[in-house]
Formats: C-alpha cells, sequence, structure tokens
C-alpha cells in the first residue's frame, strides 16, 4: 500500500475510533434500557393480574361470599406481594372472622403500599380503636385529617377517639363536622345521641334521633335509636311513648335483652307488676352475660320481690 494511502487510512481511524465507541456505549445503553423495559412490562402484568384478582373478590365480598373473597384476596398477593388493594380484602376477611391481629397487620400492609390511602389510614385507625389501641388509633385519625380534611369517615373517627378519652364536648365538635360534611351519617347521629344521653340533654338526642329517622324511616333505623329514644322519653315522663320504642327495639333485635329490662323497669314504676314479671322473664331467656345487665336483672327481681 502506497505510503499516501495508508497515512490517510490511520488519520481516518483516529476519527473514527471514538465514534466506534460512541456506538458501542449506545448500543451497550439501549440494551440495558430495553432489559429494564422488559422488567417493567412483567411487572406491570403482574399488576394488572394482581389487580383483577382483588377486583373479583372485592366483588365475591359484596355478594357476602367470603371464603371465595379470601381465596381471590391471597391469590392477588401470590401473583404480587405490592397490591395494596388484596391486603386490604385480606384484612376485611380477616376481620368478618375475628382474627383482628391478622386483620390489623394486613391493613398496616395497605397503608404502607399505598403511600397512606385516606381511606386506608381511616380504616386502620378503626381497627386500633376497636381493638383498644386508642394512641394508634388517634394517630391514624389525624393522618387522615391532615391527607382529606372533607372525610366525614376521618372526622367521625376522630370524634369517636374523642369520646374512648373521655373528651364528649370535644367529640360532639367533631361529630358536628362530619355531619355537615354527610348529615345521614346514622352512626354518628346515634354516637352524638349517646352522649346527649349521658348530658342529660333530652331534647336534643330525640331531635338528632328525630332527624335520622326522617331520612331512613322508622321501621328502617337501628334498634338502638328505639332504644336511646324510650329512655329519654321516659325521662320526660312520656311514659306510653317510650314503652312503644322499647317494644320496637326489642322487636328489631330479638336477642337483645336491654330493651326487655328497660320495659320491665317502666312497668314496675308505673305499678304493672304482671307486665314488668313477663319481660323479666323475657330479658332472662336471653342469657345475658353482661355484669352490667345481670346486676340489673337482679336490681329488677328484688324490686319485684318487694
Amino acid at each position: 500500500m502506497p505510503l499516501g494511502t495508508w497515512s490517510c487510512s490511520g488519520r481516518m481511524m483516529k476519527r473514527l475510533k471514538p465514534l466506534f465507541v460512541k456506538i458501542c456505549l449506545l448500543n451497550a445503553l439501549v440494551s440495558v434500557a430495553g432489559c429494564r423495559a422488559i422488567g417493567r412490562f412483567g411487572d406491570s402484568r403482574q399488576s394488572i393480574s394482581a389487580r383483577r384478582l382483588s377486583g373479583q373478590g372485592f366483588q365475591a365480598m359484596h355478594d357476602g361470599q367470603w371464603d371465595i373473597a379470601e381465596d381471590l384476596f391471597t391469590e392477588a398477593l401470590d401473583v404480587s406481594k405490592a397490591d395494596d388493594r388484596a391486603h386490604w380484602g385480606l384484612a376485611e376477611s380477616f376481620w368478618k372472622r375475628g382474627e383482628t391481629d391478622q386483620a390489623v397487620s394486613q391493613m398496616e400492609q395497605a397503608v404502607r403500599l399505598s403511600a397512606g390511602d385516606p381511606k386506608f389510614v381511616q380504616r386502620l385507625g378503626r381497627m386500633y380503636l376497636e381493638v383498644g389501641r386508642l394512641e394508634e388509633a388517634e394517630a391514624q385519625s389525624r393522618g387522615a385529617l391532615q391527607s382529606k380534611r372533607d372525610s366525614a369517615e376521618a372526622w367521625a373517627l376522630w370524634g369517636d377517639c374523642l369520646k374512648a378519652k373521655g373528651e364528649p364536648d370535644q367529640a360532639l365538635a367533631a361529630y358536628h363536622r362530619a355531619l355537615a360534611l354527610q348529615p345521614d351519617y346514622a352512626t354518628v347521629q346515634i354516637q352524638a345521641a349517646e352522649i346527649y344521653l349521658s348530658q342529660r340533654r333530652f331534647d336534643r338526642l330525640l331531635a338528632t334521633l328525630d332527624k335520622l329517622q326522617d331520612g331512613v324511616g322508622i321501621d328502617a333505623a337501628p334498634p338502638q335509636v328505639d332504644l336511646l329514644q324510650g329512655i329519654a322519653m321516659r325521662e320526660q315522663g312520656r311514659d306510653e311513648e317510650a314503652r312503644r320504642c322499647f317494644a320496637r327495639a326489642s322487636a328489631k333485635d330479638i336477642q337483645d335483652a336491654t330493651p326487655h329490662l328497660q320495659l320491665a323497669e317502666l312497668a314496675l314504676a308505673r305499678g304493672e307488676v304482671i307486665a314488668a314479671r313477663a319481660s323479666l322473664d323475657s330479658a332472662m331467656g336471653l342469657q345475658t352475660e353482661s355484669e352490667t345487665e345481670t346486676a340489673w336483672l337482679q336490681n329488677l327481681e328484688d324490686q319485684h320481690a318487694r
């Protein structure tokens, strides 16, 4: 090869070498990116599959098929441990059958994986409260309110925490916030009515529960509504109206001895011994286990004997 040609080729190679290196690096980067993209695609497919299974689980739960729902949530987590909804659903399944520790553990996972979804935080707080972990319930309630101040459920939870702490006035303020956001919130109306009963504010109690019944109807209202109304009416000297309320409560929940005890007390106060005896027999036939109810029964028995 002539010297001139070699010299020209050498210079060209020197110029091409950096370009060649850049091409090799670019190919390597494209290859790595492609692998990552494939990995992400695989993760996405797993996530979609898990979501589909958890969605079927919630449908089964809605239909009352809890065993099937639990199997679907478990299968979803086998596909993807990162499916927060599957953890939530499994928590509800455990909670349904009374396995509260496992339910709380699954709900904690749901909160962590969802990066603090307010509805998950609120549900975890509710679970904490119901198992007696009040401080943790308060912390979750504050977190839910910080994320979503316009959540009636979060305000209701905060009110329940305050009520459990023995702060009824502050609890009422929280319940009023919840009712301002959701006026037909029946459980909150009942909680507020219970505080009014403890404060002997019977007019406020009756007004609150009248509004609840206006929304759902007298027959559809929970038996606790009739029971609270009956107590308030009895305290106001409206004995016949109270008797109707207690009778309605006992018809709605035939396993609850409390309405029968209230009827017995009301009958004894009016000197109706036979009616009191019948109500006492009904209450005793329900095998009450509460210490309060047992003491109440004994007191009424003593009154009847006298």
